[in-house]
C-alpha cells in the first residue's frame, strides 16, 4: 500500500494504530439451550448492563479469560506477524484493566492510554465480554462496556496518529456519542499527516443502531472498509450484495 502527502510509510514509527473497546474476554462453553433460555440471538453481540453481566458470569463455566475486545485482537495478531502495533482504548485501574495492559504489552502492543481512575473507575470498572461457544465453534457475545463508553477525542493522542501508517477504527466502540467525535477526530489526523484510515463495521446490529452516521463516516473519512456480506448490506439497506458493494 502507498501513501502519499506529508509523511511516507518509512517514516511512521507504528504500521498500524488500533482504538476500540478494550475488553477482558471471558469465554465459556454453552449449550445452544442456553442461549435461548436467556434470550440470546446465536451469533449476535449484545450490549448488557452490570447487573447481566454479573448473573451471567455466575452461570456459566469459564474456560479462559485474557485481554480482548476486536481491534485490540486484531493488534495482538498483527504484532505477532511482525508488525509495529500501537492501541488505543480506555480501561479502569482495576486488577482486569492492569491485567488487559500488560497482555497488550506481553504481545508487543504499545499501550499508551491512561486508566479511568478513582471513583470514575470504580462505578465503571473494566469491561468485560462473554463469549458463549457452541459445539458448532458459533460465539455469542455479551458485552458490558464499563470503562469503554468514557473513550472521547481527548483520549486520541495526535503524536500517535501522526505516526502510524494505518489507523484502523472498531465499529463496536461507535456507539457512545463521544466516541463518534474521536473517530472523525483521528480520521482527520491521520489524513492531515498523510496516513490511511480503515473501519470494521464490527456487526451488523451496530450498523443498524447507528446507520446514517456510519455512512456519513465511511463516505467522508474511510479509506479501507472491513465487512461480512450481512454488514454492508445492513449499511445500505438492500438484501443485494452486489448492490451494497
Amino acid at each position: 500500500m502507498s501513501v502519499t502527502g506529508a509523511g511516507s510509510a518509512a517514516e511512521c514509527r507504528f504500521d498500524l494504530l488500533g482504538i476500540g473497546n478494550a475488553i477482558i474476554d471471558v469465554l465459556a462453553p454453552v449449550e445452544p439451550d442456553f442461549l435461548a433460555e436467556h434470550d440470546m440471538i446465536p451469533g449476535s453481540m449484545m450490549l448488557i448492563d452490570a447487573e447481566r453481566a454479573e448473573k451471567l458470569y455466575g452461570l456459566v463455566r469459564r474456560e479462559r479469560e485474557m485481554g480482548g475486545g476486536s481491534a485490540a485482537n486484531t493488534c495482538v495478531v498483527a504484532a505477532n506477524m511482525g508488525a509495529r502495533v500501537a492501541y488505543l482504548g480506555k480501561v479502569a485501574d482495576d486488577a482486569p484493566g492492569r491485567n488487559f495492559a500488560a497482555d497488550l504489552q506481553q504481545s508487543g502492543v504499545y499501550f499508551p492510554s491512561s486508566f479511568l481512575d478513582g471513583h470514575a473507575g470504580r462505578v465503571q470498572p473494566t469491561a468485560r465480554c462473554l463469549v458463549m461457544v457452541t459445539p458448532d465453534g458459533q460465539r455469542t457475545m455479551n458485552t458490558y462496556l464499563g470503562a469503554c463508553v468514557t473513550f472521547g477525542p481527548e483520549d486520541v493522542l495526535a503524536e500517535l496518529v501522526a505516526s502510524a501508517h494505518v489507523t484502523y477504527l472498531e465499529g463496536y466502540l461507535f456507539d457512545p456519542p463521544h466516541a463518534q467525535e474521536a473517530f472523525r477526530q483521528a480520521a482527520s489526523l491521520a489524513h492531515a499527516a498523510g496516513r490511511r484510515v480503515a473501519l470494521s463495521l464490527s456487526d451488523p446490529f451496530c450498523v443498524a443502531r447507528h446507520r446514517d452516521a456510519f455512512r456519513e463516516l465511511v463516505h467522508g473519512h474511510i479509506d479501507i472498509l472491513f465487512a461480512n456480506e450481512e454488514e454492508i448490506c445492513s449499511l445500505y439497506q438492500t438484501e443485494d450484495f452486489t448492490t451494497a458493494m
